[in-house]
């Protein structure tokens, strides 16, 4: 049976699919499904991805000890426990913690891909594993890529493209967005690191001094954890 396998290369284009009858895979490269992976691949019991500030913020009243991460504009809110470096989810800070996480974008993408069939994360962090999963799953597969407040990025892009990559030979369909985004992974698959220099967002980054962030999140295969949408919770895939 031939399967979709697509592309949405903007949050504000989730409208334009319905998101019911696909696997979402929500991206975020820099840093938020780095970090979630990465997270839970240290032994995070759970991550609760929220919208807003204020909701991360609410979760203090209940006094179970959750860690509150808020980033916003690639900065830690005041206030927070740490934001959505992927240093911040090491095994020391999070091994069987709950973590409630908001930022700039990821967690936007995420929550308007809640209504799919399944909504996993994905980042270099975890490719293979989410790969060869993905394989085994008898869905259409929608790559979503969080963007920057709800504009294209390359770097969700060149990620997308790269999943393709792995799973184009199987009997899927690509649409537009899924040719164009593994046209791009192989414009920059010799050097990711060098392509993604480039990119806006990564700019933004190196103006707050987070370089060290970049190279981490392009670590490929660093985990086998593969975040998955339970409820509220990011919990492991098991």
């Amino acid at each position: 049976m031939t399967r979709s396998l697509d592309v949405c290369l903007t949050p504000a284009l989730i409208p334009l699919y319905n998101v019911e009858n696909y696997i979402v895979v929500v991206i975020d490269i820099f840093r938020a499904t780095s970090s979630i992976c990465y997270g839970i691949g240290n032994g995070a019991e759970a991550i609760i991805p929220v919208a807003e500030v204020e909701q991360c913020a609410a979760y203090r009243q209940k006094g179970l000890g959750y860690l509150l991460a808020a980033e916003r504009n690639g900065e830690v809110v005041a206030g927070f426990d740490f934001g959505n470096s992927p240093f911040s989810y090491t095994a020391e800070k999070v091994a069987g913690k709950t973590i409630v996480l908001t930022t700039t974008n990821g967690t936007h993408a995420l929550h308007l891909s809640r209504k799919a069939k399944k909504v996993v994360i994905g980042s270099f962090l975890n490719l293979t594993a989410l790969c060869n999963w993905l394989k085994t799953q008898p869905e259409n597969i929608l790559l979503v890529c969080a963007g920057w407040q709800n504009n294209f990025n390359l770097e969700d892009t060149l990620f997308a493209g790269a999943v393709i990559e792995q799973l184009k030979t199987g009997a899927y369909t690509l649409d537009d967005p899924a040719i164009a985004a593994n046209d791009l992974f192989h414009l920059g698959k010799n050097n990711i690191s060098q392509y993604l220099g480039k990119t806006s967002h990564g700019e933004r980054l190196r103006k707050l001094g987070i370089e060290k962030d970049i190279e981490f999140c392009l670590q490929v295969n660093l985990t086998t954890a593969i975040p998955v949408l339970h409820g509220e919770r990011l919990v492991k895939l098991v």
